[in-house]
């Protein structure tokens, strides 16, 4: 409902949830990777590099859709790229399940990685540019939600699917390997996000730019009713000075012809994101808890209550980012994510090996590893998780904000393939508890990085942010 002169809340949020549904489809695409890992071992008969390589070939389109994404929202608008996107996801989930071969399987893969790249950049970027200041971080944080809400819908039907039919090897439905339909699955939320986004409208940011004048006080009415006109002129008078469409010659400074240092901030945000090994968990869950002793069935279970450990962290930073802000859960995070990545490689160091070469931890140490790691990603979704999506949607001044989203778009999936393609040789050749240990200087790092460079956001309208 809207007044006069109020904020159309419910428009607002209904469009919100429209776009977090790419975050839903983020979510799937990573997690579903983690249950077909030995499925994919054993039908392309790859070792610990082939393996690796065919989990993190998505990333490689993940860093590609990003940047081109970015790019090209400034040109074609934000609504367009997430319908790029959503076709995107479903030619990479049909694909990766058909796949015949490894090759084809990473074509596929790098597909489904130019979708998630696009909607990982998209998603909060539109949020933040049709959101008002004062809930803009709540609602761009639901983005996470939907991302780990994803992820959980992936580890759960991962784990249901391996359980109907014995295991990720077994045939299923219509003859076809078990690991193949927790790929099918993803289908459904694709088609349902394609659908949605007919519901919604362009970015009135990116209208303004274009200089669409009707179509964006169209827009900016049907958002906050009668403050339309002064909210236009808001955004316009932010471009006045050098009006043009946004160009990465945007990202020098005048003066001095360097890269901003807002950029590399966000380049900083996006990579360190990464460094403290997040995505280790969700793409290796499974084998890593199998590789010290549970079960396939018990360590996907254990990937499920992860989840949905990180749904509730998710949801209280969603509830806290507009109140106490951004650059305090980060420091939150980054404190909580040395401290128990630490416990972790304290844990996998008091190991053995065993006869079939597998770890094995003494049940005390056993327990400190389960806890530690699910209270590492409950500390990673309270502070970096969303956090540094919300960020990079809002804290780019209008002009620059597509081609910045592009470079730390780049990089943060470029550094999460590096961590991704890397995690099997260095669990093979260092073992656990130097693995866990590097990403825990990371979190250390990133401390000092955020004290130090991050400057807070919270209640600054989007024309406001200063390059």
């Amino acid at each position: 409902m809207t007044t006069q002169n109020n904020d159309n809340y419910g428009f607002i949020i209904l469009i919100s949830c429209v776009a977090t549904i790419g975050g839903f489809l983020f979510g799937f695409d990573s997690g579903v990777i983690n249950g077909t890992v030995d499925g994919l071992r054993t039908a392309f008969n790859s070792d610990s590099v082939g393996t690796g390589f065919n989990v993190a070939s998505m990333l490689l389109g993940c860093a590609v859709g990003a940047a081109a994404a970015g790019r090209l929202a400034d040109y074609y608008g934000r609504r367009a790229m997430l319908f790029v996107s959503a076709i995107l996801f479903i030619a990479s989930a049909w694909g990766s399940g058909i796949a015949s071969s490894s090759e084809v399987f990473i074509v596929f893969r790098i597909l489904g990685g130019l979708a998630v790249g696009a909607a990982s950049v998209m998603a909060p970027a539109y949020i933040s540019e049709v959101a008002p200041a004062k809930y803009r971080g709540r609602l761009a944080s639901i983005q996470q939600v939907a991302i780990i809400v994803g992820l959980t819908a992936a580890f759960l039907s991962n784990y249901a699917l391996a359980n109907a039919s014995g295991s990720a090897l077994e045939l299923f439905w219509l003859g076809y390997e078990t690991w193949r339909w927790m790929f099918w699955i993803e289908l459904i939320p694709a088609f349902i996000f394609l659908f949605a986004l007919f519901l919604i409208p362009e970015s009135p940011r990116f209208l303004v730019t274009s200089q669409n004048h009707d179509k964006a006080i169209e827009v900016l009415t049907k958002l906050y009713g009668g403050k339309a006109e002064g909210k236009y002129e808001q955004i316009n008078s932010s471009l006045a000075q050098d009006h043009h469409r946004p160009r990465f010659k945007d990202l020098l400074d005048v003066h001095t012809g360097k890269i901003r240092t807002l950029v590399w901030v966000g380049i900083g945000l996006a990579t360190f994101q990464q460094l403290v090994g997040i995505n280790v968990v969700f793409y290796y869950g499974a084998v890593l808890w199998q590789s010290v002793g549970f079960s396939e069935s018990d360590a996907l279970l254990i990937n499920v209550v992860s989840g949905v450990a990180s749904i509730a962290a998710c949801i209280a930073a969603l509830l806290l980012i507009d109140k106490i802000g951004r650059k305090p859960l980060l420091v939150i995070g980054s404190i909580g994510m040395a401290i128990t990545l630490s416990l972790c490689a304290m844990a996998f160091a008091s190991g053995t090996i065993d006869a079939q070469n597998t770890l094995v931890l003494p049940d005390t140490m056993g327990k400190v590893a389960l806890v530690s790691a699910n209270l590492y990603v409950i500390f990673f979704n309270l502070s970096w998780g969303p956090v540094m999506w919300v960020m990079l949607g809002e804290m780019f001044p209008n002009q620059m904000r597509g081609p910045a989203l592009a470079v730390a778009g780049l990089f943060q999936w470029g550094s999460n393939f590096v961590i991704t393609m890397t995690f099997p040789k260095m669990l093979a050749g260092l073992g656990l508890a130097t693995t866990y240990g590097f990403y825990a200087l990371c979190a250390f790092i990133s401390i000092v990085f955020v004290i130090k460079m991050v400057k807070e956001t919270k209640g600054l309208e989007l024309e406001q942010m200063q390059s």
